[in-house]
This record gives C-alpha cells, structure tokens and sequence, in this order.
C-alpha cells in the first residue's frame, strides 16, 4: 500500500463527508453550508450576525452570501439588536426551525452510524489525534524556525 500524508487522509476525508452532507442537503432544497449556518443560529433567541462568522470560522463576504440565501428562502429574518442599534440579530423562522431541525438530524444519524461502526476506543484515539493536530497548529509548531 503507498503511504499517504496525514493532510491528505484528513482532506480526502472532509471533502467525502462534505459531499455526503451536500447530497443530502440538496434532497431538501439546501446546502451544507446554509444547513451550517442554521445549526450556528441560537433557536431560541437568535445570533447576533457578526457572531456567527468567528463562531463558524467563516469569512464575513462568504457568511453575507449564505444569510443573503436563507433570508430569500424565508429560512431567517434579521431584527435590529435591541442592545446595539448598529447591530442585527439572526432569527430563525418557522420554515429555518424546520430546516435546522433536518440538518441537527443528518448530524446525528452521521454521528449515531459512525458509533456504531467504529470502535470507543478507535474513536477516543481520532479525537485524541484531531486535538494534538489542533494544538500543534494553534501554538503555531507546523511551520515554527528555528
């Protein structure tokens, strides 16, 4: 077997499940993105909108151009923050409640298939494992000169 890079086992990894996600956001008139976003809005009491960039790790054009889709899907409304009158509030609607609930469901019966095809302790060791490549990266250790 050739050996692979572990940049590569993680990219090739993300962009099957990032397919999967959009396969079946597309059977419900969506996509992975939008149904991201859905999951990052506080249900209850909405998201202030420049929350949301940082809280997803998304650049504020790309987030516009989600928000922007959702509203004309009539999935959110934007309300004034009663806080901060320069700012919005994210809100979901009936129809985005809906939608998000579609979304949380595909990440949990993602979530529920995995379990229960792989091990707890092969699982413990791949968050073990995205944790430490977290930290290396965070403390800056990749491309660190000496």
């Amino acid at each position: 077997m050739k050996e692979i890079t572990i940049d590569y086992a993680l990219r090739e990894t993300w962009l099957t499940v990032a397919k999967m996600y959009n396969e079946e956001a597309k059977a419900h008139n969506n996509t992975m993105a939008m149904g991201f976003t859905l999951l990052s809005i506080d249900p209850k009491t909405g998201s202030p909108s420049t929350a949301l960039g940082p809280k997803m790790g998304m650049e504020a054009t790309s987030l516009s151009r989600i928000l922007k889709s959702l509203e004309a899907k009539g999935f959110i409304c934007r309300k004034p923050n009663p806080n901060d009158g320069r700012g919005v509030i994210i809100h979901l609607t009936k129809v985005g409640l809906e939608k998000r609930t579609l979304s949380k469901d595909a990440v949990l019966q993602f979530n529920n298939v995995i379990k229960n095809n792989i091990s707890e302790e092969k699982l413990t060791h791949f968050f073990e494992v995205t944790e430490a490549i977290n930290t290396l990266i965070g403390k800056k250790k990749i491309f660190e000169k000496n």
